[in-house]
């Protein structure tokens, strides 16, 4: 009989024991678990709050993303040099760094500080995207200035005088000699600006 209730109780003990270890397993098991998906909701949470920081900080800033680094403009500007050579034309360059090609010949003297030039442009970005023309002069299709106006970007001034009179040229604008980082009105940062400018008229100061 004292055989029969000691094994009983080593029954029940091995049951208890069992009974504790499994429950000691699921518990474990379950704080393993609970701990990976706190894991992984703290990562989306950062993940959250590290787009919401980038937006705020690009809209405080007015950074945007589509803008073009100066590596990016001359890489493009390059490029479309290089198809200008491809399709045969004698691509030039200023002591300065404007690009040009021309397109007509002239019959008369080139221009030079303090003259007063007559033209007719049309302004473009690289990519094709028009920006300007003299079409829209107040006066006529032309427009008259004096050259070395510093009120005019530098590659503008530049570029005339490689033009001579009743001639035509295309002229290609790094940004460095232009807008720069800043951009202007309808023209980005970072752009090269092409130029088609006729020559009408030079007085000579």
């Amino acid at each position: 009989m004292q055989l029969v209730v000691r094994a009983r109780k080593i029954l029940i003990k091995q049951s208890s024991c069992s009974s504790n270890f499994y429950q000691s397993i699921n518990i474990n098991y379950l704080k393993q678990k609970f701990k990976k998906k706190k894991m992984k909701i703290k990562k989306l949470i950062n993940v959250g709050i590290g787009v919401l920081l980038s937006v705020i900080y690009t809209s405080c800033i007015g950074v945007d993303e589509n803008e073009q680094s100066y590596a990016d403009e001359m890489s493009k500007l390059n490029q479309y040099i290089t198809g200008l050579e491809s399709e045969g034309y004698d691509v030039d360059t200023t002591a300065l760094g404007v690009y040009y090609i021309t397109l007509e010949e002239g019959d008369g003297e080139f221009p030079v500080f303090g003259d007063t030039l007559t033209v007719t442009y049309s302004g473009y970005l690289i990519d094709g995207t028009w920006f300007d023309t003299s079409e829209y002069s107040e006066t006529d299709t032309t427009w008259t200035f004096e050259l070395g106006d510093e009120g005019i970007i530098s590659g503008w001034n530049d570029g005339m005088k490689v033009i001579d009179k009743g001639g035509k040229a295309q002229l290609m604008v790094p940004s460095n000699l232009a807008y720069g980082e800043t951009g202007y009105s309808s023209i980005p940062p970072n752009n090269s600006l092409i130029f088609v400018v006729k020559m009408v008229d030079i007085k000579q100061q």
